[in-house]
């Protein structure tokens, strides 16, 4: 496992240690747990869209017919 140094505002800090404390975890421990969530969450969301997207006009097959321009246009946000 590797250690890395995160800067985070006095307030978040507090916030995450009370979180912890009252988890019955460490604070890295809950990061650890938070950040594992977060990106399945995406992961799920993303797999989803992908879905979406497919089912708009039926399967599309390969990188031609104008795929990429389909998932700008329909991409959510960003």
């Amino acid at each position: 496992m590797v250690k890395v140094m995160v800067s985070l505002p006095d307030d978040l800090l507090r916030a995450v240690d009370i979180e912890a404390r009252r988890q019955g975890t460490t604070r890295s421990g809950l990061l650890r747990q938070l950040a594992e969530e977060t990106l399945r969450r995406r992961s799920i969301r993303r797999a989803e869209r992908m879905a979406e997207i497919n089912d708009m006009d039926g399967p599309l097959v390969g990188h031609g017919g104008g795929v990429a321009e389909l998932v700008k246009a329909t991409r959510p946000g960003h």
